[in-house]
């Protein structure tokens, strides 16, 4: 299989991570643990609301992501929101991560997945190319 067909399934799934994320288990709220995470951190009053502004910007970084433009800026937003958000969840609300302290280990195999596709697979790109 080549790098490119190995990277046009990565950007799928990748994509799909963040949608499924954000569809689903925020705005359509069908994993209600999401917005006991988001109420146990920025306080219960707008928890609803930010959990769908969350969702919807995770929703925004799949078509992003699909797009493919600007896709090693994206790699680098993706890995640093991905690490900023397990970090804080680690710390504040280790007991509503679906894995707890193991949260951690799957946020790391995200962040190398999405390297991995952005830097290795794709290392010679970096222009406008939808897929």
């Amino acid at each position: 299989m080549t790098n490119e067909k190995k990277s046009k399934i990565l950007t799928y799934l990748i994509a799909t991570l963040w949608i499924v994320n954000g569809l689903y288990c925020k705005v359509l709220n069908l994993v209600p643990r999401h917005e006991e995470i988001v109420a146990r951190i920025l306080g219960e009053d707008y928890s609803r609301p930010l959990t769908i502004f969350i969702g919807l910007s995770e929703i925004i970084m799949a078509i992003w992501i699909l797009t493919r433009f600007k896709s090693k800026l994206n790699a680098i937003v993706q890995i640093v929101v991905v690490a900023t958000m397990n970090i804080i969840e680690f710390v504040a609300v280790t007991d509503l991560l679906l894995w707890g302290k193991l949260n951690i280990v799957f946020a790391l195999l995200f962040i190398g997945l999405v390297y991995y596709n952005e830097f290795i697979l794709n290392k010679n790109t970096n222009s406008f190319t939808a897929i």
